[in-house]
């Protein structure tokens, strides 16, 4: 009984909105006048007005005319803002972290890049509200673990299906084999170190070369006219447009010397990388940029990779690959806490002044970068006409912990300004639990 309880008391202490109607979100036409607008990619727009049709933006500017019709929010003392865009998540994936029944991004067996992160996410879970009254409208969630774990997927935070959350991005997942210790416990001997890792690496080349092959009998099937053999090889099939260059390749590495061997290993492949995680990319910036690979780091709230490394390392890592000509993008690495992606960022510019990378960067970092990156700029990432109604307006810079969201829209969907811990909040701020005196 008393296993039961917690959950049973959790629930009542949410409050009776599901009494009261549930708000839902809707679409139409909206104008969001007197505001000021961050449009990222074309400056900053004092006071001005933003437009949203059939969820698009149909019209920005300082001299917009509202259209008849349409819902006018006046966003006075208020600033728009692009959704924010996590670059690496376990969000939808995992709900409870002490509950393998909740967890869904872990497949059996090293190689597995058929499994998609897009049908295993939770469309339902309580993060994502959560996450989403945030700022953070868009995330990349991840399968881990594995040599090829799946294939990540770029989803909006909003839709009762995943494929109404599919933001247009899918990517196959490759943790580059390291030659790091896993942590202080990691009890192996430099040699047991070295001799896994080598295995690995062996591991990872047969499993290229099988997928190149694959791909050479995939071509000659087709030039044939017959029937491709063998007729069902699953992880094959996910890594062909891999090797083909046409479906882009997430190679997860983070060690300064395991990322040199990882521009090793890609160099002539010809698969469309980006490299994520890159915790000691700053050792190694200049040949990243050489390489001409974009980055996804990050977690930035996190601890040096090395005892003798400065404490600040992990915040001015997005700097220093900034500094070198990298494009940057960030993310948390996060199932429960993508909503502290602002603030990720603002640590990322607190320490990376220094380093050029400026308050503008970081904005940059989180919004238009990954949009790049992930090949949906045309829909995502900054405020312009005919790009998706994916934006937020807020009382303050996002990357404040004092700021809060006031107004919330994706793809032209108002989104309540609400979550689980709205709910609390509003429930205990007032306690009334109606007993006579």
């Amino acid at each position: 009984m008393r296993l039961l309880g917690l959950p049973l008391l959790l629930l009542l202490a949410l409050p009776a909105a599901g009494q009261d109607g549930v708000i839902r979100t809707y679409t139409g036409a909206f104008a969001l006048t007197n505001t000021r607008i961050e449009t990222v990619t074309n400056g900053v727009i004092e006071r001005g007005t933003v437009v949203l049709r059939d969820g698009v933006i149909e019209a920005v500017g300082a001299d917009v005319q509202v259209p008849a019709g349409a819902e006018v929010i006046d966003a006075s003392g208020l600033t728009v803002y692009p959704g924010f865009i996590d670059g690496g998540t376990r969000l939808g994936l995992q709900e409870i972290g002490s509950l393998s029944e909740t967890e869904d991004y872990d497949e059996v067996g090293e190689v597995a890049p058929q499994m998609r992160a897009l049908t295993a996410i939770n469309p339902n879970s309580v993060h994502v509200p959560v996450t989403r009254v945030a700022g953070v409208t868009t995330a990349l969630t991840v399968p881990q673990d594995g040599l090829f774990p799946g294939t990540a997927a770029l989803v909006n935070l909003h839709g009762y299906t995943p494929e109404q959350m599919f933001a247009g991005f899918e990517g196959v997942v490759l943790n580059f084999p390291s030659s790091a210790r896993r942590g202080w416990w990691d009890q192996r001997t430099d040699g047991e170190v070295e001799e896994q890792f080598e295995e690995a690496m062996g591991r990872l080349d047969e499993t290229w070369r099988q997928a190149v092959l694959f791909a050479r009998i995939d071509s000659a099937a087709a030039a044939e006219g017959g029937p491709r053999e063998p007729l069902y090889q699953p992880e094959m099939e996910a890594l062909l447009p891999v090797v083909r260059g046409r479906v882009p390749l997430l190679v997860e590495v983070n060690k300064a010397s395991d990322i040199l061997k990882a521009l090793e290993w890609l160099d002539g492949k010809g698969a469309d990388a980006v490299l994520t995680g890159v915790a000691e990319g700053w050792r190694v910036a200049d040949r990243i940029a050489e390489a001409g690979l974009p980055v996804v780091t990050g977690p930035v709230l996190a601890l040096p990779t090395r005892l003798s490394d400065r404490y600040a390392r992990a915040y001015e890592n997005a700097a220093l690959l900034h500094e070198a000509g990298v494009p940057v993008a960030l993310r948390t690495q996060e199932a429960e806490n993508v909503r502290n992606l602002p603030f990720h960022a603002g640590f990322a510019v607190a320490y990376g002044r220094d380093y050029g990378f400026d308050r503008e960067a970081a904005l940059a970092a989180v919004t238009i970068v990954p949009a790049r990156i992930f090949g949906v700029d045309d829909r995502l990432g900054s405020i312009e006409v005919g790009k998706a109604a994916t934006l937020f307006a807020a009382d303050g810079d996002p990357f404040e912990p004092k700021t809060q969201v006031v107004h919330l829209f994706i793809d032209g969907y108002r989104i309540p300004v609400e979550s689980r811990q709205t709910y609390l909040y509003d429930e205990f701020l007032d306690r009334n639990p109606g007993l006579s005196k």
